[in-house]
């Protein structure tokens, strides 16, 4: 249905009990655990060149500040991710992905610029008191995550799920290759985003990756 090219992303993970994630995330999905843990993940990224299947990107709509959080569940026998919130710079695109995908995309204040070899990025619906500040940057070699491990169970996730009711449950199936992964480092100023959302991860360090770009094919979704 559409492509899009995320560059300059952050994986941001942190552990999280799974009864406390049962609460927030709607039955019928399954969260999936790792390493005897359920996760969470904050991911600040740009979306660039988004277009609809055989279309050329448009003009001023189809590259924008985005960020998302975001939880690991199964449904049936397919593994994938499930989001809190999505921020995006893009009235467009909150629009749009609230109505084809039903997902829970808002319009946020962004900003990303370089700061040295930095990546500054800013965020911020200050009504809902969700603001996300910090600066990142890769700090090591590009690899693959391996299957079996953290990393995989983290990263390589082809599917997203909304849930409409009990009994309807929309998946939306992506393509792409294995994730470039680095190792990351970041600054946090500020992120008011798991707590806004029912999520304490304070006093964790969290787990950080970076990828340059992942290219993406994105179907249209299905209920299941």
């Amino acid at each position: 249905m559409m492509f899009q090219s995320w560059q300059q992303l952050l994986f941001m993970h942190w552990r999280v009990p799974i009864e406390q994630l049962r609460s927030v995330v709607p039955a019928p999905l399954i969260v999936d655990e790792c390493e005897g843990s359920a996760w969470v993940g904050l991911t600040p990224f740009r979306v660039v060149d988004l277009r609809a299947r055989l279309m050329p990107p448009l003009p001023g709509v189809s590259t924008f500040p985005e960020m998302n959080l975001r939880t690991y569940v199964r449904h049936g026998n397919r593994s994938g991710v499930y989001f809190f919130t999505l921020e995006a710079g893009s009235s467009a695109a909150v629009i749009g992905a609230r109505l084809l995908y039903f997902l829970p995309y808002h319009r946020a204040r962004m900003r990303v610029r370089p700061y040295g070899d930095w990546i500054d990025y800013r965020s911020s619906r200050e009504r809902d008191r969700v603001e996300f500040f910090g600066r990142y940057r890769p700090n090591g070699p590009i690899f693959n995550a391996r299957p079996g491990t953290l990393e995989y169970f983290l990263t390589e996730r082809y599917a997203l799920f909304s849930v409409l009711s009990r009994r309807r449950v929309l998946r939306a199936d992506i393509h792409h290759v294995p994730w470039p992964l680095q190792v990351a480092e970041a600054h946090v100023d500020v992120n008011t985003v798991p707590e806004a959302y029912g999520l304490d991860v304070s006093g964790q360090q969290p787990l950080l990756h970076y990828a340059d770009r992942q290219d993406t094919l994105v179907w249209a979704p299905v209920m299941t």
